[in-house]
């Protein structure tokens, strides 16, 4: 034998081994522990909601899912971070309204595409926003409060978190009603609800599960509901949707995502345990009490509703103007 036809020989032979061992490495996922971005801070409905899931698709996984909170910049330093890491599976990331809709259309230089840089696995909760007042304010119903904004425009003010699914329903609502209000921005849903509760801003739009306490107390008054349906927490609250604005929703959402490039066979495990747990009796037990819809899972239906988002908030923005604070 030739030495060049022996080079070529080894060569061909050790990629040839190479191939089984990739083979092996993806046949064996996982076989160390997996993280998964939280794009948010402790405590809030995104972190709960991730750590929930986390715990499960660790004993599918046989794997620890250990959580890592990456906040700031409405979610996308997170994002943004989940991207650097290699596209090997062991870095999953949690996707939601604001990292994945909202960003695109306040941010026209987010470091990602949302539709193209990630592959989605599954819808983890879904859940609509309450339009509450302060007690001392006039209004009982969500009809005199929109006719007393359009009678007054200008003169009603809002809290709102900047990017927040609260924000994005405000904005909506001022859209599809023709009214014209002013927001007051906060940092957090945190000093928005002290302001609301000492009665500093009249209204504002809250996640259902953040306002529920409060509102059974008295200390809110809740006059509608940002979903299609009405929701079993506030079975006696009317949807906008049914309030004269047909189709009106606006929702607070999250999924888990990976990065493009993740194999195939290593997507299909984390999309075969993500929706297992999110089959579970606990999981939907606690999301259920808590308001919130376990939407349908899997990678195709969570694609579709990441790109409708994406497309329906950026559409919003646009319309008013809002620009990154």
């Amino acid at each position: 034998m030739s030495k060049r036809t022996f080079l070529r020989t080894t060569a061909v032979l050790a990629l040839a081994g190479a191939f089984p061992l990739a083979g092996l490495a993806q046949s064996d996922y996982p076989s160390k522990p997996i993280k998964l971005i939280v794009a948010f801070p402790p405590g809030g409905t995104s972190d709960v909601m991730g750590r929930m899931l986390a715990d499960e698709m660790g004993k599918q996984l046989k794997q620890p899912v250990v959580v890592e909170n990456i906040g700031g910049a409405g979610g996308v330093i997170g994002m943004t971070r989940a991207l650097q890491q290699p596209a090997d599976g062991y870095t999953l990331i949690q996707t939601g309204v604001g990292q994945n809709a909202v960003a695109h259309g306040i941010n026209a230089k987010v470091p990602y595409d949302s539709k193209a840089d990630f592959i989605h696995i599954t819808q983890v909760h879904s859940g609509p926003n309450v339009l509450v007042v302060h007690p001392s304010t006039p209004f009982k119903t969500f009809k005199d409060l929109i006719d007393h904004a359009k009678a007054n425009p200008g003169k009603l003010s809002y809290g709102y978190t900047p990017a927040a699914s609260g924000h994005m329903a405000m904005e909506l609502l001022k859209q599809t009603a023709k009214i014209f209000m002013v927001g007051i921005p906060y940092r957090g849903g945190g000093p928005m609800m002290t302001d609301m509760l000492g009665g500093t801003i009249p209204l504002m739009f809250i996640n259902q599960d953040v306002a529920l306490q409060h509102v059974k107390a008295g200390k809110l008054r809740a006059l509608a509901v940002s979903s299609i349906e009405r929701n079993p927490l506030y079975p006696e609250v009317p949807t906008i949707s049914e309030s004269g604005f047909k189709g009106f929703e606006a929702l607070s959402w999250s999924g888990l995502s990976v990065a493009k490039g993740t194999p195939k066979a290593i997507v299909d495990k984390i999309e075969a345990a993500a929706v297992q747990a999110m089959q579970s009796p606990q999981i939907r037990q606690r999301m259920e009490s808590q308001g919130f819809v376990v939407p349908a899972q899997g990678s195709g239906p969570y694609t579709q509703f990441v790109a409708a988002e994406h497309d329906r908030w950026v559409k919003v923005i646009k319309a008013a103007g809002i620009k990154e604070e």
